[in-house]
């Protein structure tokens, strides 16, 4: 196989589809040796922040000379960024490789495994070829019945900001998504925690203490000094020096704490991990498709905010780079979100609404999400392109405005490509 058409054969429709259960990738993984089982992990759940937490910890370990490997979801660029090792993706030709080995075990399985459940196992695979010190591993969804399970007792779980996202799947109170999340808690072992509300975290500390795991909280007074700026956040994170971080958004000061917290844990555990390895790590971080800037004329911004947590979010950070100054919003979502209570943040700052449709199957069509964004007042337009829904966005706003594209990651790598097709004086026009 080529690399399309091994890419052709991972994403096809005969693997789609949300199945819960582990007994899949189990025995997927069983056909492969167990990879799983000569591995190390961190473990990351949660709603929000999982991406920039997980990458703010390998950043970390590999400054600290650890062969760190990245599982994350969704792909922002191209598909080979969900495996990464010391930062580098897994390359076509060991991507290739992989799953024509993996193949005829999948094709064999009476019940055959989703997308997420092969993926799953590949990387897997991959980290253990690639001989991984630690991997630091982002659950797909939930916790307790996702893939990324399958592994034994991790040297730290993580979980990140509870919020309702996948409420079909995960249950439709904010006690049952936590329930599901708390799922990576496993016994013996030890938990980051980033808080929230009294009832989630009432679910965190019965779950650990019925597994007999050490529960521990980020504790967000040690953060000092915040200096924003579209570069990112210059901060001090108690004991340690300032720390010039290349995140922008109002959120991530609190992810980096959180995973200086997870760190910190490993340093405990006899992880060598000095202060100039968090220090340098954070610094060295890159995680694109969260608050980035693309460009300045006008400022345009690319979030990958994709439920109400996530878009108030978006919407603190705007107010504090840009005060009550007004948005043009290039809006895509899934068709299973809470457009509503997501735009209820944002539209209040909404200068115009321009709604697209992200290159996905389970996507809401242009012109659904801009009768959903009608009942908001600011002016609508529905696109049929991101391409031409960007376009229009930069004219909308003019040289001096202000851009921002939100609503899902799977539309994060059109809007890229879109914004970087325009010539600068289609730009700044």
């Amino acid at each position: 196989m080529g690399i399309a058409e091994t890419l052709e054969y991972i994403h096809n429709v005969k693997w789609q589809g949300v199945k819960p259960g582990l007994e899949r990738t189990r025995e997927l993984l069983k056909a492969l040796g167990d990879p799983q089982d000569s591995l190390k992990f961190i473990h990351i759940a949660g709603t929000n922040g999982k991406g920039s937490t997980a990458a703010c910890i390998a950043s970390v370990l590999r400054e600290a000379g650890y062969k760190t490997g990245l599982y994350t979801s969704p792909f922002i660029r191209c598909f080979n960024e969900r495996m990464q090792v010391n930062g580098e993706c897994i390359s076509d030709e060991e991507l290739i490789c992989l799953t024509e080995e993996i193949r005829p075990v999948a094709d064999a399985m009476s019940d055959p495994p989703t997308e997420f459940e092969l993926i799953t196992a590949l990387a897997m695979k991959y980290f253990l070829y690639e001989d991984c010190d630690i991997v630091v591993l982002e659950v797909g969804m939930g916790g307790e019945l996702d893939s990324t399970n399958v592994i034994d007792t991790p040297e730290v779980a993580v979980i990140t900001s509870i919020g309702f996202d996948h409420v079909k799947e995960l249950g439709p109170t904010i006690s049952d998504i936590a329930g599901a999340k708390a799922g990576i808690i496993k016994k013996g072992g030890d938990v980051v925690i980033f808080g929230g509300e009294r009832e989630v975290l009432e679910v965190f500390e019965r779950v650990s203490a019925e597994r007999g795991a050490v529960l521990h909280r980020a504790d967000f007074s040690r953060i000092k000094e915040q200096v924003f700026s579209l570069e990112g956040v210059k901060l001090r994170i108690e004991p340690y020096s300032v720390i010039s971080l290349p995140l922008t958004g109002s959120f991530q000061p609190n992810n980096a704490a959180l995973a200086i917290t997870a760190l910190e844990v490993l340093r405990k555990k006899g992880y060598s991990i000095s202060p100039q390895d968090i220090v340098a790590g954070l610094e060295s971080v890159s995680w694109p498709g969260r608050f980035e800037v693309l460009g300045r004329e006008p400022v345009f911004i690319l979030d990958g905010a994709h439920n109400p947590q996530g878009a108030e979010a978006a919407a603190e950070s705007l107010r504090r780079h840009f005060g009550d100054r007004k948005v043009v919003f290039v809006v895509g979502v899934m068709a299973d979100k809470d457009v509503e209570a997501m735009i209820s943040h944002i539209a209040p700052m909404a200068g115009a609404f321009i709604a697209v449709r992200p290159r996905n199957p389970r996507a809401m069509g242009e012109l659904s999400l801009a009768e959903s964004l009608s009942r908001f007042g600011a002016p609508i337009t529905a696109c049929d392109s991101v391409r031409g829904g960007v376009a229009l966005a930069v004219s909308t706003a003019g040289k001096d405005g202000i851009v921002c594209a939100l609503g899902s990651l799977y539309f994060s790598d059109d809007v890229r490509a879109a914004y970087n097709a325009m010539t600068p004086f289609s730009r700044s026009r």
